[in-house]
């Protein structure tokens, strides 16, 4: 494996400005969830340049790419970008900013797409010395439910070959360029939408007595909701239920008919989730009669927790203390985000990781979802030759 580490760490570094050039056309480019036909032909013509079959078309802009190993035996390995942005207005004076006002690369998904080329032409390169098949999904609309991983794997774009294990790995601001880090087991949260109206008969603020105080109502409903995660949820099951939107359009002087609420509920068991979203309701509605009002819910069910594979996971740590040094390999702490890569986790071993894109020596780095987030570009080589290398080891194990 020496042999291969070195090779690999050699073309991560020779195709380093090449791979830095693809993010940066995709940074400037941005397409929002399930409307990414732009980076799709991109990324095709990258993949036609590298001489790799690929199936297109696959959610309207995904793309499932294909390398088989020239050597015979070893296992079906696939690996995971998403391809789509968000609908932020970037902050930046950079070169390659946004050129498509009000979309932005701010979590990263242009850094993961040129990653996974630069990971297609290095194992394309090794092609000869390599076992097994690898499949490479550049998958649309990670950012916006139901998910493009979830139409996906329904799709039965997985089926024909049906890989044996998963990778994907994120960028992650808050820890250094050059590192890794990986969690086995729970990872990331389920995602919930929550959204309720609270309805009455509105009036004068002056006079209390003649009206429904819907906005008194709605304050009282939000303060007792938060005993469904600090008095209901079992001790040890991470939950959190966050409100961040009301709209009460009243005045100084007068209370609505109508306030509206949205938030999001996250949590790390399946059981449990779907009994907090029953005591919400339950709750919420009581309050609102008691008060003479009534209170409305729709709550969207969102993506999934994120289930690493304990195995999986463990050997994909091992294998990047051998590339990387275990210095530069660390273990992650739950997450409360979520990510539709839960949805394979479902189906599929998987092992979804970090890599750090922090500039060495720096305090202070943009958070995901950001108008001012960006990368330190040197982590690309990192998140390249490190995902090839785990890739070529999955890949050359014996089928059990």
């Amino acid at each position: 494996m020496m042999e291969l580490k070195k090779e690999i760490q050699q073309l991560a570094q020779q195709y380093f400005n090449d791979t830095v050039a693809i993010r940066r056309h995709l940074h400037q480019y941005p397409e929002l969830s399930f409307e990414e036909f732009e980076t799709s032909d991109f990324i095709q013509k990258q993949l036609d340049e590298i001489g790799v079959s690929y199936r297109t078309g696959i959610v309207k802009t995904g793309i499932i790419a294909r390398l088989d190993g020239k050597l015979p035996g070893g296992r079906t390995i696939a690996l995971r970008a998403d391809i789509d942005a968000l609908p932020i207005v970037e902050n930046s004076n950079d070169s390659y900013c946004s050129l498509n006002r009000g979309v932005m690369h701010a979590c990263g998904h242009d850094a993961h797409s040129a990653s996974l080329l630069g990971v297609i032409r290095i194992l394309k390169k090794l092609e000869h010395k390599l076992r097994g098949t690898f499949l490479f999904i550049f998958q649309p609309g990670e950012e916006q439910f139901p998910g493009g991983g979830k139409l996906l794997l329904e799709s039965g774009a997985l089926n024909d070959p049906k890989p044996e294990l998963i990778l994907a790995q994120h960028v992650l601001p808050e820890m250094e360029a050059g590192h890794v880090g990986f969690r086995p087991g729970m990872y990331m949260a389920s995602g919930d939408e929550i959204f309720f109206t609270v309805r009455g008969k509105g009036g004068h603020g002056a006079l209390p007595h003649k009206l429904t105080d819907t906005v008194l109502t709605t304050a009282h409903i939000i303060t007792a909701l938060q005993q469904v995660v600090s008095r209901n949820a079992p001790a040890d099951i991470p939950s959190v239920l966050s409100f961040g939107r009301v709209i009460a359009e009243g005045a100084t002087n007068i209370i609505p008919d109508e306030v509206y609420v949205s938030g999001t509920f996250r949590t790390m068991d399946e059981t449990w989730r779907a009994e907090a979203k029953e005591r919400i309701q339950k709750i919420g509605q009581a309050i609102a009669e008691g008060m003479g009002a009534t209170c409305e819910f729709q709550i969207n069910h969102g993506y999934p927790m994120l289930m690493n594979d304990h195995e999986v996971t463990k050997q994909a740590r091992e294998f990047a203390v051998e590339y990387l040094g275990k210095e530069r390999v660390e273990d992650m702490g739950l997450r409360m985000t979520c990510e539709d890569f839960a949805y394979y986790s479902q189906q599929f071993p998987v092992a979804f990781f970090r890599f750090g894109v922090k500039k060495p020596g720096s305090s202070e780095t943009a958070s995901l979802h950001s108008p001012t987030f960006d990368i330190d570009e040197k982590a690309l080589e990192t998140s390249v030759g490190h995902m090839a290398y785990l890739a070529a080891r999955f890949s050359q194990q014996k089928k059990e």
